[in-house]
């Protein structure tokens, strides 16, 4: 929450305040924040900077609030209240092709792990622009070669960036091939003229600006959860399933070597659940196949004597059996597969 001139430095209070929740404490108006860039102009300005400190880059999963019309509320996709994998550099001009490139490298790479494709659309200077056409000239040239030397394909999106700097917007394709922008990578020159922020250059007595770069990978986590639970069908792949295992005994007697495979299965840093009801054994196979776990881990005396485990997978009917060490190594196995 911070007191409304921070948002009247920043331009937002101008041109944001109705998505705001806004509200007088004290006969002082305050607002939950939006965003975190003008927080983040704060935290850079409160000490004086060198040049040595550049790039600096601060990170920040904090909670945001937006008043969205209800009406264009839906499911988990748009919410007042959210989260977002937000991150803002401080960078110099001469550090900007560097730091998009390694932004770029950082979505390939996350984006890999969820099996996304994505492309890639530069959005140059609108006709509605602040700041020099030389600085957006100059901004838009490093977005082009960071692009040109990431390698993957990109079009431009002719005047389509934000009234304060160039983007590169990010389209990720689920698995019905619909288009959704999660990530984003912005140039910013106005804030740090807002904020009159700067740093000493290698020439103590020159100051110079600071160039600003916004970039999400995830964007809203909550939309990002919606859009994988699309992408897999609900079908949580093993290294990030929730419910990665389920432990079923076949009847009383083997309870108690249920709760030992549970213990191994737990402290090797796995999720997994055991059901210790009354139910005969396909009932407890049915049910965790429709609460979609991973494995399904039948246990009956046989395999307490043994020390093994019957191991069913989520969609599949047939069972093998395993040792508890090779059924670790099965699991660990499945997470290096996405790594």
């Amino acid at each position: 929450m911070y007191n409304m001139q921070l948002w009247e430095t920043s331009g937002h209070a101008a041109n944001y305040k109705e998505n705001m929740f806004v509200f007088e404490i004290e006969k002082q108006e305050f607002g939950l924040k939006p965003m975190n860039c003008p927080g983040h102009c704060l935290m850079f300005e409160h000490r004086v900077r060198s040049y040595r400190e550049l790039p600096l880059r601060l990170a920040d999963f904090g909670v945001l609030h937006r008043n969205e019309l209800s009406g264009a509320l839906t499911g988990l996709t748009r919410v007042r209240r959210f989260q977002q994998d937000d991150a803002h550099i401080f960078c110099r001009e001469s550090q900007v092709k560097e730091e998009v490139k390694n932004v770029l490298e950082f979505i390939k790479h996350t984006y890999d792990i969820f099996g996304f494709t994505f492309e890639l659309e530069l959005s140059t200077r609108p006709e509605k622009y602040l700041g020099e056409i030389e600085t957006w000239d100059k901004a838009e040239a490093s977005l082009k070669e960071a692009l040109e030397e990431f390698g993957r394909p990109w079009l431009i999106n002719e005047g389509d960036g934000a009234f304060y700097g160039p983007k590169i917007d990010i389209g990720v394709f689920d698995a019905l091939k619909r288009k959704f922008q999660c990530a984003t990578l912005q140039l910013d020159f106005q804030l740090p003229i807002r904020f009159k922020l700067s740093y000493s250059a290698e020439d103590e007595a020159k100051s110079e600006r600071p160039v600003m770069i916004h970039r999400a990978i995830l964007g809203s986590v909550e939309r990002m959860l919606a859009i994988l639970l699309e992408h897999y069908k609900g079908k949580w792949p093993f290294w990030l399933s929730p419910r990665q295992a389920i432990v079923c005994p076949v009847s009383e007697k083997s309870q108690s070597y249920a709760l030992q495979v549970h213990e191994q299965i737990h402290k090797a840093g796995y999720f997994v659940d055991t059901d210790m009801t009354d139910r005969k054994i396909q009932k407890k196979v049915r049910e965790a196949q429709l609460a979609q776990y991973n494995f399904i881990l039948v246990v009956g005396e046989e395999e307490a004597n043994t020390g093994q485990v019957c191991v069913r997978v989520r969609d599949k009917s047939d069972l093998t059996k395993m040792s508890m060490e090779e059924l670790l190594s099965h699991f660990k196995a499945e997470v290096a597969a996405y790594h």
